[in-house]
């Protein structure tokens, strides 16, 4: 890579987009500190809607410029929320000598309360958000198919705002984004099903996501509106996180235009902590989006987050339930096995229904056994190579990628993703779970080895120009191994490798510590044998005495199997 394109996206991955110093135009921003209300930070256009310039406002307290009525109002809506949490809409009302109609927002973090004023047009009223929100939550939430509810999402959502195009954006394992829904304007190229390097929306952007729920840009072409001053007492500039107004990287300002984008929303979509997705909305103009309407889209991102968690949380239990059932059939097998290390090479079939796989394998006293789509045992050696390189102790290790464990995709044969147990390190015995590899046909939205150019002065960079479809055939790479897999496997891990401890006894307990215990193993075992031979052989024995004889028997295979474990912890010592 070219050394200052390097530099330079290492700039843009660091850039610190919640200290931009700036707001949006279309907004005003005071900050205060209670509990005299004493202003810290005013936007630099703030006389324009109150009257009074940034140097009067500074320092004085906010009664001097708001009615008593709306601070009260702003107050309670602070008694009701927590700091840090997102803006609340406080109130709408007239505001400065011009009585602008107004909508206030506010939040409270840092010790400082933010109050962000937004200029509304005159109408004659808005719907209720929720009655909106509701209206549109009851024309999706029949629908059970997961793609057909992504399409009414973006369908309720466009019919909402007017945007020319609103896509559901999801992201990938990888973080890169993929259009799964879309609702646009025939006269616009369409983009679903295009996929989005990483980089387009980086780390800190995406962190900024899950904070902001709702993001508006009305007019991507603005000038950004300073804040003042730029730093607060501590000399640190306005951490801006929460704020609805926050001016935005001029990187996406640029992304945008080359999109042909002038305006702009997204909806976060939430599951499990977590940014499962957006939903993107574009047009080609300028668009205000007024505050009930942001209210009602927001409200029902709510719902459709909740939906999305719901139906991840479902599929996860489906696949621990059926895990849990293999998971105790296989161990009732290997407890009644004589040797339940050695069993397990005849039950390979059943572990390949433990875990979301095609295929196993077991290494175990220098022999191969497979069941499914595994490799042959020409591919052991390779095998080991990749488990000594990415070894992090006993715990599972694992990749969806062929080349890091075959070297080839000839040699992969078709299987991409592995992850491999240790079962017993000291003899070099590991159990592998295999995955077929997923030839995927993706449609890039511009070529992802190019995601930004360097400007001419060659500190900079920008997006990408084109969008144009680039197409990739992916190989060798497999389904990612989730976390819902890994806990799966952590479960069936753990019982394999407590029948391997008991198993490693029964032959010799190979301490001189031992010796007592296993005398005694051997000596109720013998007693347990007598005992269940002699109540079968009386045929004629009263009820009450082969109740006596069964619960003697029982007292005598619990002794034995605390015996057992004794020896277990004695080895382990």
């Amino acid at each position: 890579m070219n050394p200052a394109l390097e530099r330079a996206l290492e700039a843009c991955a660091n850039e610190r987009i919640h200290l931009s110093a700036a707001i949006q135009p279309h907004g005003y921003l005071i900050t205060c500190q209670l509990p005299d209300w004493t202003i810290h930070h005013v936007s630099a256009n703030v006389e324009a809607l109150i009257g009074a310039s940034a140097d009067e406002m500074l320092r004085c307290s906010l009664r001097e410029f708001l009615t008593d009525d709306l601070i009260q109002a702003i107050a309670e809506t602070i008694g009701f929320g927590e700091p840090g949490a997102p803006p609340q809409r406080a109130a709408v009302a007239n505001i400065g000598p011009m009585a602008h109609l107004c909508d206030v927002s506010v939040h409270v973090t840092d010790g400082l309360v933010h109050i962000e004023i937004e200029p509304q047009p005159r109408s004659a009223g808005e719907r209720s958000p929720t009655v909106v929100a509701q209206t549109m939550i009851a024309r999706v939430a029949n629908s059970a198919d997961i793609a057909d509810f992504n399409q009414r999402v973006a369908e309720q959502v466009r019919l909402l705002t007017g945007y020319d195009r609103v896509m559901v954006y999801r992201f990938r394992h990888d973080d890169a984004g993929e259009v799964v829904a879309e609702s646009r304007d025939s006269a616009l190229p369409a983009y679903l099903g295009l996929r989005y390097p990483a980089s387009d929306i980086p780390v800190q952007a995406r962190a900024l996501y899950l904070r902001n729920r709702i993001r508006v840009i009305p007019d991507a072409r603005y000038v950004p509106v300073p804040i003042l001053p730029e730093r607060d007492t501590r000399g640190q500039p306005l951490d801006l996180s929460q704020h609805a107004l926050r001016s935005v990287s001029p990187v996406h300002l640029e992304y945008l235009a080359n999109m042909g984008v002038v305006a702009s929303m997204s909806i976060s979509i939430i599951s499990g902590g977590r940014l499962w997705g957006l939903i993107a909305c574009h047009h080609r103009s300028p668009r205000r989006v007024p505050p009930g309407v942001r209210a009602a889209a927001d409200l029902f991102g709510l719902f459709v987050s909740m939906r999305v968690a719901s139906r991840e949380q479902q599929h996860a239990a489906a696949l621990e339930e059926d895990a849990r059932n293999v998971r105790d059939a296989l161990a009732l097998r290997l407890d009644n096995a004589s040797e339940p290390r050695l069993a397990l090479t005849s039950e390979l079939d059943l572990l390949v229904r433990a875990v979301d796989c095609d295929g196993v394998g077991l290494l175990q006293a220098g022999h191969w056994y497979s069941a499914g789509r595994a490799p042959d045992e020409a591919r052991v050696p390779g095998l080991l190579d990749w488990l000594q390189s990415g070894s992090t102790g006993a715990g599972p290790i694992s990749t969806d990628r062929a080349e890091e464990w075959a070297g080839s995709l000839d040699v992969a044969d078709g299987l991409a993703g592995v992850l491999a147990l240790p079962l017993d390190l000291g003899r070099d015995e590991w159990l592998f779970f295999f995955r077929r590899e997923q030839v995927d046909e993706v449609r890039w939205a511009g070529s992802p080895e190019e995601p930004f150019l360097l400007h001419d002065d060659g500190t900079r960079i920008g997006p990408r120009a084109s969008f144009a479809a680039w197409h990739e055939t992916v190989r060798g790479v497999s389904a990612p191994w989730s976390d819902a897999d890994r806990r799966i496997v952590g479960r069936l891990h753990l019982m394999l490798r407590e029948r391997y401890r008991r198993s490693a006894l029964q032959p010799d307990l190979g301490d001189i510590r031992a010796q007592g215990t296993r005398l005694d193993v051997r000596s109720q075992r013998d007693r347990l044998l007598q005992l269940s031979e002699l109540l079968d052989g009386l045929v004629h024995v009263s009820p009450q005495d082969a109740a006596q004889l069964s619960d003697r028997i029982n007292r005598l295979e619990s002794d034995l199997q605390n015996l057992i474990d004794s020896a277990v912890v004695e080895q382990e010592d």
